[in-house]
């Protein structure tokens, strides 16, 4: 990456802060059943070291669970039935005073939290977890369907993003579906199917770039698909074209520096939320900076001005995240940045949580509070934080976790929750906060699923969570589901 030396101090990338930005460059089906479904309550789990190796798959859903049953479910065609009940061998009041099913799935909500981890066989190869770095692809990402079932989509190592279904088991229905695509940044779904954020090869040009090598110049696109998983229509939301390349003054392109990205979708129109390169000229030739850029499209396709878009917000920017708010009636969107070492609000610059350059500065999530505002979750020094804040305003409230991690995530639980999450060795610590006081709700489990840095859990309108995560082989996935409590 170049600078121009006139640039503030504020936006060049202090390799103090950002010990992750020389990480790597980014390079450039068969329906199956799921297997080894594994039910069980929430229970006490030590903090580890992060290990290689994979959660375990299980021998049976009835050795951990001492017997889940099966939930109605709702059309076989579409959604098949299937989903384990919370178990009673380990929590008797649990399962004593567990409620009816809920949602369309009807999926068991119980007294406290259980889990529920599905392998799915996707029939090809999956790519790899790696380093795990913020400029590395992201292997995979799961989306809620209104009907209770899910989109879930992998990155394959031939070129080619997958796209699936899952029914109301968290196994596959149908044949998956593939777009060309060289890393996965997203999924979201709405009653006609959804869209995918991922990344395709692009053109630098020939510069002149004032020093340095800044490469590769990728592009970002939305790509719109029905309920068969099949493309209605494509947009790119980075600028390049035939008579633009990555080196050109003005261009706004995807690199090898922190480029993922998040989906937010406000009942009609979609918007993306990610980290892009940004091209300047200086004199005779052109340095590359980074930053992030919110682009927002229509269900027909189009690109859609206002709504809280811009070219640029935070600069440098890492874990951008963005989440839809149904009574503010606007995207709302948080980045960490090296721009006074805090976590803000961008475009323009408004601070929610103050912190320091000393390279552990990561975000975690965004999601809505339980009444207003906000809360999201980011790391300093490897403990976890969890901020509320509302409109422009810094954090009204920051809780300090007893979690310890760079990288947790967070997301809208149960009715007037969230769940915390973190790795744990090889598997996944969590804890249920309330959604309004900040609170802890009850103790914190184990999910028997490998956490990954960067991708995500997503809610689902049963008030279960669920994460895609790496399966035992190169071409399983695991889904792991926290039932509603």
């Amino acid at each position: 990456m170049t600078d121009p030396s006139g640039e503030p101090a504020s936006h060049r990338a202090d390799p103090k802060v950002r010990r992750l930005i020389l990480i790597g460059v980014v390079a450039g089906v068969l329906a199956a059943t799921g297997i080894a479904v594994a039910s069980m309550p929430a229970g006490a789990g030590g903090l580890g070291l992060f290990g290689a190796s994979s959660a375990p798959t299980s021998s049976s859903a009835g050795a951990l669970s001492g017997g889940a049953t099966s939930a109605p479910g709702a059309s076989a065609a579409a959604v098949p039935s299937g989903s384990a009940a919370p178990s009673a061998s380990a929590s008797a009041s649990a399962s004593a005073k567990a409620a009816a099913p809920s949602g369309p799935c009807g999926r068991t909500v119980g007294n406290a939290p259980a889990t529920k981890v599905t392998q799915v066989n996707v029939g090809t190869s999956v790519k790899g977890y790696g380093g795990e770095g913020d400029t590395e692809a992201l292997p995979m990402a799961i989306a809620a369907t209104p009907n209770g079932g899910s989109w879930l989509a992998w990155l394959g190592t031939n070129g080619k993003v997958y796209l699936g279904k899952l029914g109301c088991d968290d196994k596959l229905v149908g044949k998956p579906t593939s777009f060309t695509g060289i890393d996965l940044q997203d999924v979201a779904a709405d009653a006609n199917g959804g869209v995918l954020l991922l990344t395709r090869k692009g053109n630098c040009g020939d510069g002149p770039l004032c020093g340095g090598s800044s490469s590769p110049c990728n592009t970002m696109h939305m790509v719109r698909f029905d309920n068969s998983g099949k493309l209605v229509w494509e947009r790119q939301v980075t600028n390049l074209s035939s008579s633009r390349a990555g080196y050109d003054d003005g261009a706004r392109f995807v690199w090898w520096y922190q480029h993922h990205g998040r989906l937010a979708y406000d009942g009609s129109n979609y918007a993306a939320y990610f980290g892009v390169a940004i091209t300047v000229r200086n004199g005779n030739c052109v340095d590359i900076h980074q930053g992030d850029r919110m682009q927002v499209v229509s269900k027909s396709g189009k690109l859609v001005s206002g709504k809280n878009s811009f070219e640029v917000g935070c600069s440098h920017a890492w874990t951008s995240r963005i989440v839809w708010d149904p009574k503010a009636k606007k995207f709302t969107m948080v980045c960490a940045t090296d721009n006074n070492c805090r976590i803000a609000q961008p475009s323009p610059y408004r601070t929610v949580a103050a912190s320091t350059c000393d390279g552990t500065l990561f975000g975690g999530d965004l999601v809505l509070a339980k009444s207003s505002g906000y809360w999201t979750a980011w790391s300093q020094g490897g403990k976890v934080r969890l901020s509320n804040f509302s409109g422009s305003s810094a954090a009204k409230k920051t809780v300090t976790t007893a979690s310890s991690s760079q990288h947790p995530h967070l997301v809208r639980y149960g009715t007037g929750k969230m769940l915390l999450a973190w790795q744990s060795g090889s598997s996944m610590k969590a804890q249920v906060y309330d959604a309004g006081t900040g609170s802890t709700v009850g103790k914190s489990f184990t999910i028997a699923a490998k956490d990954h840095a960067y991708q995500a859990f997503k809610s689902y309108s049963d008030g279960s969570v669920a994460y895609p995560a790496a399966g035992s082989s190169g071409s399983t996935i695991k889904i792991a589901r926290v039932l509603a409590s």
